[in-house]
């Protein structure tokens, strides 16, 4: 059942509260001051917690203060004889869910405290599911080519400056944005990924920058482009190389002027956004084939950070097939199988020309067709199944 802490320094509150509470099914605990309030606080869990401003001693807004350094998450719900709206307003700029006269209406109270349960339950379903993505989204292994990788993560990240991510195919260079992203001041803003290479080059200015309706035969409404999506965040963009030289000279023009225009519009547009960018091509090589713009690259490449494939770090395969394995197995709600190390032995000995994709794969694959244990039997026969 939820816990409830009721803090007021009136008996008779206390009671009356505790008693339509009770009555509500919620466990209740009282507290008498605001001091044995905190201490209440220090020890328990509490769902929600009702607060009374005017107290002797400690007030109620120095309660919430300290409070929510102690259980940041906790809903406060701040309650007074004596309320204005300056107070309200106070209460609530000092992270108070809500504000309510004494007496207080029952149908309001109870209202507001359902309310401010479900807002606790939200904001618990969404760390558990940050914290799910971010362990779905990894970076596995300890090799000293990885390694090399995540201290470059580490000292970018807290700055603005933008990124430009090599690799194969299937190497993680996804995983390295994602990372950049969560360890920066932006974090709390929205990741926007965009795949140049799988829009067609006529779509990819409108995926990017947006289109006014009208602007083009299929243009029916207006349509928010990616840049502005991104805004007070990050952008992603990957596989750059494939990007026309159309759209490379108006992402130029958003990276120097911080401003994009909506196709088939004149209004310039204020974005504040940090961009990431990831390749497999070599853009030396496409820059002298006219392909790829100097000026952009230089503009993307303030900052490079190299993945390497899996052939350069098979250290990290055993790492690698067993969070596989765990998560291949909480996918299907089955318990996860077992490796044997000369299994491992021989996945390590493989050519990954697919990288850390291909092995995911392969894991799977083996999870699939072999019995409670892989063995290197299994590896063997599955990991490089003979297609006629």
């Amino acid at each position: 059942m939820p816990k409830i802490l009721i803090i007021d320094d009136e008996r008779a509150i206390r009671s009356t509260l505790k008693e339509i509470l009770e009555f509500e099914n919620y466990t209740v605990d009282e507290a008498e001051d605001g001091q044995k309030g905190l201490q209440f606080i220090n020890k328990t869990k509490y769902d929600v917690v009702l607060c009374d401003i005017k107290m002797p001693g400690m007030d109620g807004i120095e309660v919430l203060e300290k409070a929510m350094e102690l259980s940041p998450d906790t809903p406060f719900i701040m309650i007074s004889a004596h309320g204005t709206i300056d107070t309200a307003v106070d209460a609530t700029k000092k992270g108070a869910y809500d504000f309510l006269q004494k007496p207080p209406d029952l149908n309001r109270l109870l209202i507001t405290v359902r309310n401010a349960l479900d807002k606790a339950s939200l904001v618990t379903e969404t760390k558990v599911l940050k914290k799910k993505i971010s362990k779905a989204y990894e970076m596995v292994g300890s090799s000293p080519a990885l390694d090399r990788v995540k201290q470059a993560i580490e000292k970018v990240a807290p700055t603005d400056a933008r990124v430009l991510i090599t690799g194969p195919n299937g190497s993680g260079k996804e995983l390295v944005a994602r990372a950049i992203h969560e360890q920066s001041n932006r974090s709390g803003g929205p990741l926007i990924e965009v795949n140049c290479a799988a829009i067609p080059s006529e779509l990819i200015e409108s995926e990017l920058f947006g289109h006014e309706k009208g602007s083009f035969t299929s243009a029916v409404k207006q349509r928010i482009g990616k840049f502005e999506q991104a805004n007070g965040g990050t952008l992603f963009l990957d596989e750059v190389g494939d990007m026309s030289l159309s759209a490379q000279a108006k992402v130029l023009r958003a990276l120097q002027e911080h401003r994009i225009t909506r196709v088939g519009g004149d209004k310039d547009i204020q974005v504040d956004v940090r961009v990431l960018a990831a390749t497999n091509k070599n853009l030396l090589e496409e820059i002298e084939a006219r392909n790829f713009r100097e000026d952009l690259y230089h503009r993307l490449g303030v900052i490079l950070i190299h993945v390497p494939p899996l052939n350069e770090r098979r250290g990290d395969i055993p790492d690698l097939v067993q969070k596989f394995l765990n998560d291949i197995a909480n996918d299907y709600g089955t318990k996860p199988k077992t490796i044997s190390p000369d299994a491992l032995e021989y996945l390590q000995q493989l050519d990954w020309r697919g990288n850390v994709r291909e092995l995911r794969n392969v894991v799977e694959r083996l999870i699939i067709m072999s019995g409670p244990e892989i063995t290197a039997e299994d590896a063997k026969a599955y990991a490089r199944p003979i297609v006629s």
